[in-house]
């Protein structure tokens, strides 16, 4: 099976939305997935200047799924999602 990268958006925007709070994911998912999951803080993901439907910060990628508004829940919800459905 191949890994689930997640990306973490650490731009300004995303930051002051809550990405801060988002960088516990890196601890958790080594903790709960091992060496499944590659989470990684990244400079900006770009998403909210791009479109309007990405304009609720935190941004997080997963593969190629986007989740707006992220928090740890939701972020864990759908590694889990792809990882029960072998991505």
């Amino acid at each position: 099976m191949a890994k689930v990268n997640v990306k973490i958006c650490m731009g300004t925007t995303c930051f002051v939305m809550g990405a801060s709070q988002l960088q516990d994911v890196i601890d958790i998912a080594k903790r709960r997935y091992g060496d499944d999951v590659e989470v990684e803080g990244c400079p900006c993901l770009e998403l909210c200047s791009k479109n309007s439907e990405y304009s609720k910060a935190p941004f997080v990628k997963i593969d190629n799924v986007v989740i707006s508004e992220a928090t740890i829940d939701k972020v864990l919800q759908e590694i889990d999602r792809k990882l029960k459905n072998g991505k």
